[in-house]
């Protein structure tokens, strides 16, 4: 079913493996926590939000991580280095999966580092994201912080093609080595429905030309779909979450971001199916999905 150019890489995190042949290791899927607006949050700026609220949503996505046998990982969010800062600290304390450092700008991400390196979080620090445009200050900072895994956003605004994509990795792959990163994870960029298809063409392409894990936001095809609610009805939102999810893993993604955290109740049985049945491929080759998969898991 899959055939690369080179040799499929797979990043240990943690206790997450990431990459590989499509079907062998099952997706990683990664919730979005402390987003502008998440129902959660008192107080975007100060950091202050509903304790017992995000807990239960923690659960719920270890759970069905438990469940399906879906690695995962939590897409930590911060408007202001003080609430990035404090959103971290909480998450650590409730799991011990690895975490994206997702600070809305440079400068939130730059300033929240220096609470990382100060506190000494137990938990994998994923660095979410470095772009072709990275300025040396936060390349600096990355590798003072000394984080080993980062998010490889592939972003490039003249290109904006499968192809660009790819180029726009190559860019990043030199700067991030220069900051000490070891473990690659590269988002193809999916800005709305559009670019879905190129990203996913991009999660061929980069595994095929550079054997880097590869994945996608592709929850940011749906909740950028402006029609979506108005012509097709709100019930379309979910089912259209969990197609745009299929896409990608059919594309090869090894990582999906699938959005807000609160979705991970039918983000991780769609995702599961999915990966059971390139499992059930594999077998045909005679290889063995990884133990814990899928396929061993959701029947």
């Amino acid at each position: 079913m899959w055939s690369f150019g080179k040799e499929q890489i797979i990043c240990t995190i943690g206790d997450v493996k990431v990459g590989g042949l499509p079907g062998k290791q099952a997706t990683v899927l990664i919730g979005s926590i402390f987003y502008s607006k998440h129902h959660i949050l008192i107080d975007e700026a100060r950091g202050e939000f509903m304790k017992d609220k995000a807990q239960e949503l923690l659960k719920v996505q270890e759970e069905f991580s438990d469940k399906t046998g879906n690695p995962h990982m939590v897409d930590v969010v911060g408007s202001t280095p003080e609430a990035l800062s404090k959103f971290v600290d909480f998450v650590s304390a409730e799991t011990d999966a690895p975490i994206l450092f997702d600070g809305v700008s440079a400068d939130v991400r730059i300033r929240g580092l220096d609470y990382v390196i100060q506190s000494g979080i137990k938990n994998p620090i994923v660095y979410n994201s470095i772009l072709p445009e990275c300025k040396k200050e936060e390349l600096d900072k990355i590798k003072e912080a000394g984080l080993k895994s980062a998010v490889l956003l592939s972003y490039n605004l003249r290109e904006f093609t499968s192809a660009g994509r790819l180029k726009a990795v190559k860019t990043i792959l030199p700067m991030a080595q220069s900051a000490g990163i070891e473990n690659f994870l590269v988002d193809t960029c999916v800005i709305d429905v559009l670019t879905l298809g190129p990203a996913c063409r991009a999660i061929y392409e980069v595994k095929n030309e550079l054997g880097l894990p590869a994945g996608c936001g592709a929850h940011n095809a749906i909740g950028t779909w402006r029609g979506l609610k108005t012509k097709m009805g709100k019930q379309a939102t979910h089912p259209s979450m969990a197609s745009a999810c299929a896409i990608a893993i059919a594309s090869g993604a090894n990582f999906i971001l699938y959005g807000p955290i609160d979705t991970a109740s039918y983000i991780f049985p769609a995702v599961a199916m999915v990966d059971a049945a390139y499992a059930q491929l594999l077998r045909e080759q005679g290889l063995r999905p990884e133990p814990g998969h899928p396929i061993y898991k959701i029947a």
